[in-house]
């Protein structure tokens, strides 16, 4: 394949995921060499030079696009007013689906979603609310994620086979956070970087922990 063919399939498929991607696995699904796509970042990182809104970083053979931390206040600036409006109706959205489909993997929510549920599953585990239960097995063996006895405090459900109707659980969703202008009552919506810094730590703690027998068939 062509370098430049492949530095704009690569910024597509920086673009659309978010975080940082495999480069063996883009070179596997491609089905060319690594080597090659190590060229077309090259050609991708002189695309979007130091003065770009975006950049393009590598880290532990992976490659991401990033925003230019030169415009970081700007970004912020913009973005954290607008992140905390949407982020209300993100967690809630994905707190109903976690509920109902439980166990869940990340992906499974987003497939149901459609966008990525990266920071709203963040804040639900750190408030909380939703808990890691296992690892599906399947490739990768992805983590698995249940709700907590704090959902069903915050949300007065004696147990699981007491959840109303999905668009029930929805319509009290919404009467929390119109009665409260919150998160969960007295929650704060925290900034990302707090966040992904808590989340983290827990990551590191549960990495102790002895991974669960338990899986799930598919």
């Amino acid at each position: 394949m062509e370098t430049k063919m492949l530095s704009d399939i690569l910024e597509g498929i920086l673009f659309v995921a978010g975080n940082g991607v495999e480069i063996k696995d883009i070179a596997e699904k491609l089905e060319v060499k690594p080597d090659e796509v190590k060229k077309a970042i090259e050609v991708l990182k002189e695309k979007h030079t130091e003065s770009d809104g975006i950049q393009v970083i590598t880290y532990k053979d992976k490659v991401q696009l990033t925003s230019n931390p030169k415009y970081a206040e700007q970004i912020a600036q913009v973005l954290n007013p607008i992140k905390e409006k949407a982020l209300t109706k993100a967690a809630l959205e994905t707190v109903a689906i976690i509920a109902y489909q439980q166990p869940i993997t990340r992906m499974e929510v987003e497939q149901v979603r459609g966008v990525s549920c990266d920071y709203a599953i963040q804040l639900l585990l750190t408030h909380n609310l939703i808990e890691v239960v296992g690892r599906k097995d399947a490739v990768g063996k992805p983590i698995l994620f249940g709700t907590t006895d704090e959902f069903l405090k915050r949300f007065e459900i004696e147990s699981l086979d007491d959840l109303p109707k999905y668009e029930e659980l929805l319509e009290q969703i919404k009467v929390i956070k119109n009665d409260s202008n919150a998160l969960y009552r007295e929650f704060e919506v925290k900034d990302f970087d707090e966040v992904q810094k808590e989340v983290e730590e827990q990551n590191k703690e549960r990495e102790k922990i002895e991974e669960p027998t338990q899986v799930i068939e598919e």
